[in-house]
C-alpha cells in the first residue's frame, strides 16, 4: 500500500521543480504500470474513472508554447476588426498587447525566475468575461482583464505537466463550460448545465451559491443519478475543498447537512462552514465538534447516509490521496472518483501554483502506478474547470443568438458558453504515446463518456451542446500500446512570495512555439465552403460530409454589418447577404479550417465560384468554376505546404477541378487574380480520413 503524507507530497513538487532539465519526472511506478500489456475490450476494459478538475487556468497559459497543438505557432489566428490578429490585443500603454513569457514578466519586475510560481488571479466573473468575449469578436481582453491576461508558462516552468501531454494525449479544443468563474463551470462539470437561482429568473452563472444563506440549487447532479443507478461513486475531498465540490450546493444535499449538523453545537449554516470552521481550533475541540457530526450523521436515513458519505464528508488535512490509496488497496475504489484538493494544491492563481500542484499529481499517479491491476483499467481526465482571467487565442463556438436573447445557452444577451479553451489531459493505459485530439469538447462532454460507460444518462445537456461537442471516445485507441517515456531524477519549491500580476516587458515580440509536429487522434469532422456572387447577393455555402456536426464562424469585416453569426452543420447550410461592392468575410471552423473571403460585387473576378472537398489519398479538390461573361486567369498558391504556383485560366461559363497534394492532409492555399486585386479566398484546413494523422507544425 502506497503511504502518502505532506512531507512526501512535498518532496514531490521538489523532485518536479528541479526537474525540468532533468529525465521523466513521471513516477517510476507508473512507467512501470505503462509497461505491462495494455487491455483490450473497448469501453468495457475500463472499469475505473478519476476525474480531477483543477483551478484557472487557460490553454494558451499553459500549453500555448507546446510542440504540435494549437499555440503561438497558429497560422490561422482570427483577425481582429483593427487589422490584427487575437495575439495582438488591443490596450495597454503600446496601443496592443502580445503574449509575453511569466519569465520576462520577472526579468522585467526585476524578480527572480522562481516568482512566475506566484502570479495572481484576475478577474474571472460572469460580466467580466463576456466582456471578453465582445459578441465573439475576441478583441477586448486588456479591456477586461488587464495586460497581465497575456502572461504565459513555458515547458521549463512546468515540466510534469508538459511530460503528462507528451506522454499522453492532450486536448486542444477543450473548452470550458461557460464565460466565467468556479462555480457554474463546475456545474456543467457535475450535472451538466448551470439552471436558475432560487429566488428568480437570474441564471446561475457566478457564485452565488457559497453564500450560506443561498436556498439551494433544484436540478439534479450527476453523483444522484449514479446512486439512483446504482453504480459506485466517491468525491474525495478534505475540511478544505476550496469550495470545489458544487454537489453541496443543491437541495438534497443542503436537507442533509441540516440534518447533520442538528447535532453540532454552535450556528452553522451549512457543513462547508462547518468544515471550515475547524481550522486553527484547539484538537480537543475539533474532535467534539466531529464526534457531534458523526452523531448527526449516524441518525440519517441510509440512502442520506450514502449521500453524505460519498457527496459531503471532508476527511482531515492531507489524508485526501491516502483515503484513495486506502481504497485501492482494499479493492473498494469506486467506479467514478471525483478528487477535489484544498486550495494548495488546486493551481489556483490565488492559492496555489503549478510546482505544488504538480507534486498532488505525481503523487495520485504514483499511487495508481504502483497497483498495475488498478492501472491497468483506470482513465483519468485532468482538466480546470475554468481560465481565471488569462487568455486564450481561439474563440470558442457559440450557438445562434435566440431572438429573446435568453435560452438553454444564452442568458441577458449574452452566449453562456462554450467558454475558453482550457487545459484537458487523459491520462490512461488506452491514450498513452503523445497525441493530441482537436475535437470540440467541454465539461459536459466528460459526462457523456460517463453515459456511454455507465449507462446512465444526464438530461440536463442541452441539444446544442450535444451537437456541437463530442463525447472524449475518441481520444482513446482500445489497441494501442504508447510509448515508453524514460526514467528521470529529482530538487526544491521555491519560497513563496506575495502573488503579484505580471506587466509585458518594454520590448514585445510573438512567442516562438516549440517546433515539431504531434501525433493527432481523428476528427469526425470534413468541413468545407462554397461561395459565389449573383448580383449584390453574396452566398456563402456551409458544408461538413463528416460523422459529426461542425461549429462554423462567419465574421464579416466588410461589406456586411453585425456581429459574428454561427452554425452548426451536418450536412449543408446556405447563407446569403446583401452586399454592393467591396466584401470581407472569414469563415473558422473546427482544426484551423479557415476560408477567407474577399472581393467586390463589381469587380472582374466576381463571378469566380471557390469550392473544396475532400479529394482521393487525403487530397484536396479545389473546383473553381467562371459565371462570368469574360474569361478569368486565377493564380492557385499554396502558403503552405507542397504544390507550386498554378496559373488557371478560365473562359466563361466553365468549371476546372484541381487536385492538389496535402501535407499529411493539411492544405493552405490563396486564390487571386491579377485582373481584380481586390479578389481573394484563402482556404485552410486537414482533410479527415479517419486515422489517425499528423497535427500542424
Amino acid at each position: 500500500m502506497v503511504n502518502v503524507s505532506r512531507r512526501r507530497l512535498l518532496g514531490s513538487a521538489a523532485t518536479i521543480a528541479a526537474g525540468a532539465t532533468a529525465g521523466s519526472l513521471l513516477p517510476s511506478s507508473l512507467h512501470r504500470a505503462m509497461a505491462a500489456p495494455v487491455r483490450a475490450g473497448g469501453l468495457e476494459a475500463v472499469e475505473h474513472v478519476v476525474l480531477l478538475m483543477q483551478e484557472n487556468r487557460s490553454f494558451d497559459h499553459y500549453y500555448g508554447s507546446l510542440a504540435g497543438v494549437r499555440g503561438f505557432g497558429d497560422e490561422s489566428p482570427l483577425r481582429l476588426r483593427n487589422g490584427g490578429n487575437t495575439f495582438r490585443q488591443p490596450g495597454g500603454p503600446g496601443g496592443e498587447v502580445l503574449p509575453f513569457s511569466a519569465r520576462a514578466a520577472a526579468a522585467h519586475a526585476g524578480r527572480p525566475d522562481s516568482d512566475i510560481q506566484y502570479l495572481d488571479s484576475l478577474d474571472h466573473e460572469w460580466r467580466g468575461s463576456t466582456k471578453a468575449w465582445g459578441q465573439g469578436w475576441w478583441d477586448r481582453w486588456i479591456e477586461a482583464k488587464t495586460p497581465a491576461t497575456m502572461a504565459y508558462y513555458e515547458r521549463r516552468d512546468l515540466p510534469l505537466q508538459y511530460e503528462l501531454a507528451d506522454t499522453f494525449t492532450i486536448c486542444d479544443a477543450y473548452h470550458c463550460s461557460m464565460f466565467g468563474g468556479t462555480n457554474p463551470n463546475r456545474n456543467y462539470f457535475f450535472t451538466g448545465t448551470t439552471g436558475f437561482e432560487p429566488w428568480g429568473r437570474k441564471r446561475a452563472v457566478d457564485n452565488a451559491a457559497y453564500d450560506g444563506r443561498h436556498r439551494g440549487y433544484d436540478w439534479t447532479t450527476y453523483p444522484e443519478r449514479l446512486e439512483a443507478a446504482g453504480v459506485p461513486w466517491q468525491i474525495y475531498q478534505e475540511w478544505d475543498n476550496f469550495t470545489d465540490n458544487p454537489v453541496e450546493y443543491f437541495l438534497p444535499f443542503k436537507h442533509i447537512g441540516r440534518k447533520v449538523l442538528a447535532e453540532v453545537d454552535g450556528r452553522f449554516q451549512t457543513t462547508e462552514k462547518f468544515y471550515e470552521s475547524l481550522a486553527g481550533r484547539p484538537l480537543a475541540d475539533q474532535q467534539r465538534l466531529l464526534n457531534q457530526l458523526k452523531a448527526g450523521r449516524d441518525k440519517l436515513t441510509p440512502a442520506e447516509r450514502s449521500l453524505f458519505d460519498r457527496g459531503m464528508y471532508r476527511g482531515e488535512p492531507d489524508s485526501l490521496l491516502q483515503r484513495f490509496a486506502d481504497d485501492i488497496a482494499a479493492d473498494r475504489l469506486p467506479a467514478v472518483s471525483w478528487l477535489v484538493p484544498p486550495a494548495r494544491y488546486s493551481e489556483h492563481p490565488s492559492e496555489s501554483t503549478p510546482v505544488s500542484s504538480a507534486g498532488f499529481i505525481h503523487q495520485l499517479l504514483d499511487i495508481i502506478g504502483s497497483d498495475i491491476d488498478t492501472w491497468s483499467k483506470t482513465a483519468i481526465f485532468l482538466t480546470f474547470d475554468e481560465n481565471d482571467g488569462y487568455f486564450d487565442h481561439v474563440p470558442p463556438p457559440v450557438p445562434p443568438r435566440p431572438a429573446s436573447g435568453n435560452g438553454d445557452d444564452w442568458y441577458d444577451g449574452q452566449a453562456i458558453g462554450l467558454g475558453v479553451r482550457v487545459p484537458m489531459t487523459v491520462i490512461s493505459p488506452w491514450t498513452m504515446g503523445g497525441f493530441v485530439s482537436s475535437e470540440v469538447f467541454d465539461h459536459t462532454s466528460v459526462l457523456r463518456f460517463l453515459e456511454l460507460w455507465t449507462g446512465v444518462g444526464e438530461p440536463n445537456i442541452s441539444s446544442w451542446r450535444r451537437t456541437v461537442c463530442g463525447d472524449m471516445t475518441s481520444v482513446f485507441d482500445f489497441s494501442a500500446t504508447g510509448k515508453r517515456p524514460r526514467l528521470g531524477k529529482p530538487g526544491t519549491i521555491p519560497a513563496a512570495v506575495s502573488r503579484w500580476k505580471a506587466e509585458p516587458p518594454e520590448s514585445q515580440s510573438l512567442p516562438i512555439q516549440e517546433s515539431g509536429t504531434r501525433k493527432a487522434r481523428p476528427l469526425p469532422y470534413q468541413p468545407a465552403v462554397s461561395s459565389t456572387i449573383d448580383g449584390s447577393a453574396l452566398s456563402v455555402t456551409l458544408i461538413d460530409t463528416g460523422r459529426a456536426s461542425a461549429h462554423f464562424t462567419i465574421y464579416p469585416f466588410a461589406g456586411v454589418t453585425g456581429d459574428p453569426r454561427h452554425y452548426d452543420v451536418d450536412s449543408k447550410t446556405t447563407v446569403q447577404f446583401a452586399v454592393t461592392g467591396k466584401y470581407d468575410l472569414v469563415v473558422q471552423g473546427p482544426n484551423r479550417f479557415w476560408h477567407e473571403l474577399r472581393g467586390d460585387t463589381t469587380g472582374s473576378a466576381a463571378g469566380v465560384r471557390v469550392s473544396t472537398e475532400p479529394g482521393p489519398h487525403s487530397n484536396l479538390v479545389l473546383a473553381l468554376a467562371n459565371r462570368a461573361e469574360h474569361a478569368v486567369v486565377l493564380t492557385v498558391s499554396p502558403r503552405r505546404g507542397p504544390g507550386d504556383p498554378r496559373h488557371i485560366d478560365l473562359a466563361p461559363s466553365t468549371e476546372q477541378r484541381l487536385d492538389w497534394p496535402t501535407h499529411d492532409g493539411w492544405y493552405d492555399l490563396e486564390i487571386t487574380t491579377t485582373t481584380d486585386p481586390d479578389f481573394r479566398r484563402r482556404v485552410t484546413g486537414r482533410i479527415e480520413d479517419g486515422k489517425p494523422g499528423v497535427s500542424s507544425d
